[in-house]
């Protein structure tokens, strides 16, 4: 089991989080997705390391921006 973090801007309330979560759970091998709104704070638990560029494009499929 992984654990990334990651952070996310744009998002202002519970339906954002949900969008995100939504779409970064498809990300194959994922399995939890811990959203803060407040701080853009995202932690992704998967089976293993997830590609970088996979979770910054279901992130900006939900209409935020991955900060890299």
């Amino acid at each position: 089991m992984t654990i990334s973090n990651y952070t996310v801007t744009g998002m202002t309330c519970g339906h954002c989080a949900a969008s995100v979560r939504e779409e970064i759970s498809e990300i194959d091998g994922v399995t939890d997705v811990q959203v803060d709104v407040k701080t853009g704070a995202v932690a992704v638990s998967s089976e293993s390391e997830l590609d970088a560029d996979a979770v910054a494009t279901a992130v900006s499929e939900a209409g935020y921006q991955l900060v890299r």
